[in-house]
């Protein structure tokens, strides 16, 4: 059940776990299988969408149609082959800790594939810390679509939320639903652009967040926009 506090729906990837260029780069690999050439700071700008989103957003609705599925299927094998290079972020572990000692529920939401969320569970120590973990094997649609949010809340009953994460699509998708988002800049994003897609507040660093977590604001959703 979710805490009377309200609950953190926290990001995975490149929010505790440092993936993003590796994602950009297996991406690009992914993309010149089949003759797409998509320069790595275009793909990188979209990472934190999901796979589902992506092709269509960065090569358009032509490369889609034709390689889509393809094209995923190329990006997880190459993501596969870096997953022992992935390390978790500074302060990844004992922010999980943090939230968990301000009283708030908690519940762990990336866009990735579940046999790499469940690396990144092992590399940040999660253990039993969370209350509930959402994947894109979860929802029909990943960020910036508000689903993965909405099952997060769904999955322990949470009335109010606040959305943690790394990437304009994280918050782009909290916006969505009318929930607050906090960013820290490791995912790559400028504080310009994490702000002008709806975070309220932009750290540089986890370590740098875990000072203030106590001051979360979970709020109530409203309706998908």
């Amino acid at each position: 059940m979710a805490d009377s506090q309200g609950t953190v729906i926290l990001d995975v990837d490149g929010t505790l776990v440092d993936t993003n260029y590796h994602h950009a780069l297996a991406w690009y690999r992914a993309f010149r299988r089949y003759d797409v050439t998509v320069p790595v700071w275009t793909i990188h700008r979209h990472i934190g969408m999901g796979g589902d989103q992506l092709v269509g957003a960065v090569a358009g609705d032509d490369v889609e149609r034709a390689h889509g599925d393809e094209i995923r299927a190329a990006w997880t094998e190459q993501a596969d082959a870096m997953l022992d290079e992935i390390s978790a972020l500074p302060g990844a572990h004992e922010l999980l800790v943090a939230v968990r000692d301000a009283g708030f529920g908690l519940v762990m939401a990336s866009s990735g594939k579940p046999h790499h969320v469940e690396r990144y569970a092992e590399l940040i120590e999660a253990g039993d810390l969370a209350d509930a973990w959402v994947s894109s094997g979860d929802v029909e649609q990943t960020k910036p679509a508000p689903d993965l949010l909405q099952v997060a809340m769904e999955r322990i009953g949470a009335q109010a939320a606040v959305v943690v994460g790394d990437s304009v699509w994280d918050c782009r998708a909290a916006a969505r639903v009318g929930l607050p988002s906090v960013a820290v800049r490791t995912g790559g994003f400028s504080n310009e652009e994490l702000r002008e897609a709806g975070a309220t507040s932009v750290y540089e660093s986890v370590d740098e967040l875990i000072k203030d977590v106590a001051g979360l604001e979970p709020r109530e959703a409203t309706a998908p926009q």
